[in-house]
């Protein structure tokens, strides 16, 4: 089964070069491990919400607004959609994902279309 992890951290954060250098090669370990695994099967880095567009139609009408929808303090800075047995397995890789010990990684089922 296919699952979503949806990297959650607070942008407000101000990161030394040293930890933005440790943060990469931590994300780029838990990468090689999944290639490992086997259970990678893509991944994508989002840029800030500062450069985000949100986009509702209302009674036939287009809202175009600048940011994210929602106020809150974790946005999603990135995403995993991985392949496991099922959802111990997912959670179990989740857990080592680096961002888990600053942020949220929430774990989602993928639809199957």
């Amino acid at each position: 089964m296919r699952y979503a992890l949806l990297v959650c951290v607070d942008e407000s954060l101000e990161l030394t070069e040293e930890d933005i250098e440790r943060q990469y090669a931590e994300f780029m370990g838990f990468q090689d491990e999944l290639e490992a695994r086997g259970a990678l099967v893509s991944l994508e880095r989002l840029q800030p919400t500062s450069l985000s567009t949100t986009v509702r139609v209302r009674d036939e009408g287009l809202l175009v607004a600048d940011g994210p929808f929602a106020e809150t303090k974790e946005q999603i800075a990135g995403f995993y959609v991985i392949e496991c047995e099922d959802l111990d397995e997912a959670i179990e890789i989740a857990s080592r994902n680096p961002g888990a010990r600053y942020g949220t990684i929430e774990v989602r089922p993928v639809w199957e279309i």
